[in-house]
């Protein structure tokens, strides 16, 4: 199978998804990875690792390397710039007009042609406005394919009331938990990539832990991850997601 895995920043493949794509990419399927921007508004370490004209190019290059580390192919760009932090920490999207994207990203969809896209939930995960975006975008463009040539389309962080998230979740109900396995490494150093981004990472992993915690245990404290199918509620026990993954996959 190939898979197009679109995010709206580096580091959200990772986060959200990197276990998924390590298992489908170790279990020889093409895994594209392709995001709206660079991060160019994003954090920069702390203390900062870069002046911030520079952070797109440090944040391409930690997406480079995050994705050798999940045997991933890319990364790709739309070649949106991310928004700058709001003075009150307010988050933005990318885009003032989502139909451009969604006709930027079919091309994409056309060439790549996925049996699975995997993108940001309707939540945004957290509330993100980019990541709503993203998800409205992909809504768009899978309307403008062909029936015949849309993918399977999942989004991460589906609901599961026993996965601890603390609000890190879309609200639809997970229809896939993925056990990471030996995945869960892969993860971990995808993650140290994406080192103008440990800062925050620690921070959420101690908001999750209640203490203190290094980057890999912050990845490591959540060994699975979850998945809805988007563009239908009928997902059977042997959906497209499940058949990819195998045994690593649990339908719920």
């Amino acid at each position: 199978m190939r898979v197009l895995a679109f995010f709206a920043h580096p580091d959200d493949e990772t986060l959200m998804a990197g276990g998924t794509l390590a298992l489908l990419a170790r279990a020889g399927h093409e895994v594209f990875v392709l995001a709206a921007t660079r991060g160019e508004g994003g954090e920069r370490g702390d203390p900062p690792l870069c002046e911030p004209e520079e952070l797109g190019a440090v944040r391409s290059a930690e997406l480079a390397c995050a994705v050798r580390a999940l045997a991933a192919r890319g990364p790709f760009f739309l070649g949106y710039r991310d928004p700058d932090i709001g003075p009150n920490g307010e988050l933005f999207p990318f885009a003032a007009d989502d139909d451009a994207v969604a006709r930027r990203l079919l091309p994409w969809l056309r060439q790549v042609r996925p049996h699975l896209l995997l993108t940001h939930g309707s939540r945004g995960e957290y509330g993100h406005p980019a990541h709503v975006q993203v998800h409205r975008v992909a809504r768009a463009a899978l309307a403008a394919l062909p029936p015949a040539q849309r993918p399977a389309w999942y989004t991460p962080l589906a609901y599961v009331p026993d996965v601890p998230l603390e609000g890190l979740f879309n609200p639809e109900p997970a229809h896939w938990v993925v056990s990471l396995g030996p995945a869960l490494e892969a993860k971990v150093q995808a993650a140290l990539c994406h080192r103008t981004q440990h800062d925050l990472f620690r921070r959420a992993g101690q908001v999750r832990l209640g203490q203190p915690v290094s980057v890999e245990a912050f990845i490591a404290a959540v060994p699975l991850e979850t998945w809805r199918r988007a563009d239908t509620d009928a997902e059977p026990a042997d959906g497209p997601l499940g058949r990819a993954l195998g045994p690593a996959a649990r339908r719920v």
